[in-house]
């Protein structure tokens, strides 16, 4: 190949680089018909770019392969072990259309050094791209999520037209948003609706949690210039309400005791976060938990030969 000038070289050795190809100088400056020496030059100046530009990944020589090599700095980015449990997970959560889904995971992919690391892992998830089994709304909506998301960070009043699944019809409502949550294939809005008549359409108007949207299910969402205040002791914290929210049902904060005498206590108290142990009895565990809204009782249902409820109270 022709002497080719350093801007040009510099930019393919750096796609090179990301794609988790290796640098040999021997074979680079064959290939572009150049000195070593320019070759050298050129990788100095990668490496120093890395350094400068705060990337969180380094250009080092690997001397079991004799060649240079784009490494991730471990203080700062993915492990490869890491990438594929964050791959696996969102895999599993089957959340998002094959269109939004992929690229992520190709992104996320690419973290993985060296190329080999990087095509083991393309092995180890590609059965699992191949079958996957997109939600079946079929709607992209990742974009609007960090729309949501900022609406929520500065308090900004949306309106929305939601598709009620138990009524089959449209609604438009003004809303408060306060947080963004993800529950078994579906991410939620939680927010406060403006100007509705709680006595007309709430089951108990004196509930004051917030309701809760499928994303999925949003037709329209407009941004409003309108903010809400929220003093500080007041503000909606979605890590507590998620402990205590059971299948995306809002509805009043409730306490529930009950006997558990199934196999595996822990796996009551990792669906149950805010459940606790009271003792063990003959036959089980006694357990109490604080839940929001008639959720649980689909739960507690499913577990029918293994929980007998004994008390269930609004807090």
């Amino acid at each position: 190949m022709a002497d080719t000038d350093k801007n040009t070289r510099l930019l393919e050795l750096y796609i090179m680089l990301t794609r988790g190809e290796a640098l040999r100088k021997g074979e680079l400056a064959r290939k572009f018909g150049v000195a070593e020496k320019s070759i050298q030059r050129d990788i100095e100046d990668l490496r120093n770019f890395f350094t400068l530009s705060g990337e969180s990944r380094c250009l080092v020589y690997d001397a079991k392969t004799r060649a240079y090599v784009l490494r991730a700095d471990q203080a700062t980015a993915l492990t490869n072990s890491e990438v594929l449990a964050v791959a696996k997970i969102l895999l599993e959560s089957r959340s998002m259309v094959c269109d939004e889904m992929f690229p992520i995971l190709d992104k996320l992919v690419r973290c993985c050094t060296p190329r080999e690391s990087l095509k083991q892992v393309q092995s180890l998830i590609a059965n699992e791209k191949f079958h996957y089994v997109e939600p079946h709304h079929g709607k992209m909506f990742v974009e609007q999520l960090w729309t949501i998301g900022t609406a929520v960070e500065n308090h900004q009043v949306l309106e929305i037209t939601y598709h009620r699944t138990h009524k089959n019809d449209m609604v438009t409502r003004r809303v408060q948003p306060v947080g963004i949550l993800f529950s078994e294939y579906y991410f939620y809005l939680a927010a406060f609706i403006e100007g509705i008549d709680k006595e007309e359409h709430f089951e108990n108007p004196q509930d004051q949690s917030p309701t809760i949207y499928r994303i999925d299910k949003i037709e329209a969402l407009t941004v409003t210039g309108e903010h809400f205040h929220v003093p500080y002791k007041d503000r909606f914290q979605e890590g507590e309400m998620r402990k205590r929210i059971q299948f995306m049902y809002g509805g009043e904060l409730r306490r529930i005791r009950f006997e558990y005498t199934g196999p595996s206590i822990e796996a009551v108290l990792d669906r149950l976060p805010t459940a606790k142990v009271e003792r063990k009895t003959e036959t089980g565990w006694l357990v109490t938990a604080e839940v929001f809204g008639k959720g649980i009782d689909m739960w507690l249902g499913s577990q029918d030969a293994y929980i007998r409820k004994i008390k269930d109270s609004t807090i």
